[in-house]
């Protein structure tokens, strides 16, 4: 199988017409943007998959950090030097 540079690169055979070079060219040309819009199919199809993967990790970093808030403001009590003094003193 020739590569894309090759498929672009006709050979300059002085037997070709002028119209079998343009039609090698144009099908050189037609292979290659069919690659190129299949890739870009393709790496669309990945950023959408990584975008819905963003939206959800985001969606439970916000569930947890509600959830650190509320324990946090119920079981955390402000420390005071005075009253939580160790009974060894």
């Amino acid at each position: 199988m020739k590569s894309n540079k090759e498929m672009l690169t006709p050979n300059l055979n002085p037997a070709d017409s002028s119209d079998s070079l343009l039609m090698q060219q144009m099908t050189a040309l037609q292979i290659t943007v069919t690659y190129l819009e299949d890739t870009i199919e393709r790496l669309d199809a990945v950023v959408a998959a990584q975008d819905k993967q963003m939206q959800d990790i985001q969606r439970q970093l916000k569930l947890l950090y509600g959830q650190l808030t509320q324990k946090g403001e119920q079981t955390i009590a402000p420390f005071d030097v005075l009253a939580d003094r160790p009974p060894h003193y």
